[in-house]
């Protein structure tokens, strides 16, 4: 197999630089960039083999990436790579299309195996983050249970705020979607919670996912 073709996605100039230099030795990375618009702009431009994605840019966050590259003829693959390890966020990049998740913790050689892995096809998590991906897509709703009579618990605004929440989007994301307050945000959040007896926002992640709801 020819040497992977790698766009590295990630704000932090200085990390990035970190990076591109250790997946040089064997991996082609073909562009960088620090922000969504430049990114699409590079992957556009270079139709690389392999997108490394920071889940959290400045101007909005990896999922934007994946999500407005849907209609390319021939998609990249992605690997995100964050700082966080969040079962939430690590869901919600999965569900957009990313073909691996790792963490910043990753050694450089273990990072460019993946990166190789992801390219040939292979699903790719660190360890920890495995697990949370295998309980999200196998689990499924109890014998008996009713999604339509637990969604009718909720109201629409409730509804609506459950999906943002296990998207894994933060309170000021959802306020800036729906068009009110953070302090709105949390008390739906809070009666979405109580509602479907969950007890926080992973449990709420796992039972959207498992009930196709994300």
């Amino acid at each position: 197999m020819s040497r992977p073709r790698v766009v590295v996605v990630d704000d932090h100039a200085l990390f990035r630089a970190g990076v591109i230099t250790e997946l040089r030795e064997e991996l082609d990375v073909v562009a960088e960039a620090g922000d969504i618009e430049a990114a699409l702009a590079a992957i556009r431009e270079t139709a690389p083999d392999v997108v490394l994605l920071d889940v959290h840019l400045p101007s909005g966050s990896g999922r934007e990436v994946i999500d407005r590259l849907r209609g390319l003829a021939q998609p990249p693959q992605f690997l995100a790579l964050s700082v966080s390890d969040a079962a939430e966020t690590v869901i919600e990049l999965v569900r957009a299309g990313a073909r691996g998740y790792v963490t910043k913790s990753i050694s450089a050689a273990e990072l460019v195996d993946a990166v190789k892995r992801v390219a040939g096809g292979d699903a790719v998590f660190s360890p920890r983050l495995a697990g949370f991906v295998l309980d999200a897509f196998t689990t499924r709703p109890a014998g008996g249970e009713d999604v339509g009579s637990d969604l009718d618990r909720l109201t629409d605004r409730e509804r609506e705020v459950m999906r943002y929440l296990a998207r894994g989007y933060a309170y000021k994301e959802i306020a800036l979607e729906l068009g009110i307050s953070i302090k709105t945000v949390e008390s739906h959040a809070s009666a979405v919670l109580r509602k479907l007896q969950l007890s926080s926002r992973g449990a709420l992640t796992r039972w959207a996912a498992a009930r196709n709801l994300l």
